[in-house]
C-alpha cells in the first residue's frame, strides 16, 4: 500500500499553517505534522473511515482528526488523501473514525 497526497491536500495544509503561525508558530508546525501523519494509520487499515456517499461513484471516505477531516480515496493499492478540512461546520457521525494527536507518534 502506498500513501500521497493532492496537490489541494498539500494546499489545504500549507494554508492552515499559515492562518495558525502568526499566533504561536511551534503550534502551527505541530499541528500540520499532526494532520499530516494521521493518515499513515490508511497504510494498514485502508477502509477505516466512513464512506461518503454524496461522493458515487467514486469511493471517497474520511477520517477525522480532532476538529479537522480527511478525505482520501483508495485505488489500485494507493491511498490518496485528497483534502483536509476543518470539521467545525460538519458537525458529529456516529461512525466517525476519530484520531487523537496524542494517539500519533
Amino acid at each position: 500500500m502506498e500513501l500521497n497526497w493532492t496537490h489541494e491536500a498539500i494546499s489545504d495544509l500549507a494554508r492552515l499553517y499559515a492562518f495558525l503561525a502568526p499566533a504561536n508558530k511551534p503550534a502551527a508546525a505541530l499541528a500540520v505534522q499532526a494532520l499530516s501523519q494521521a493518515p499513515t494509520i490508511l497504510l494498514t487499515n485502508p477502509y477505516v473511515g466512513e464512506q461518503l456517499f454524496q461522493f458515487e461513484p467514486r469511493e471517497i471516505q474520511r477520517i477525522l482528526v480532532r476538529q479537522y477531516e480527511i478525505r482520501y480515496s483508495c485505488l489500485s493499492g494507493t491511498t490518496r488523501v485528497t483534502m483536509y478540512e476543518h470539521n467545525l461546520a460538519i458537525g458529529p457521525s456516529s461512525r466517525d473514525f476519530s484520531v487523537e494527536f496524542d494517539d500519533i507518534e
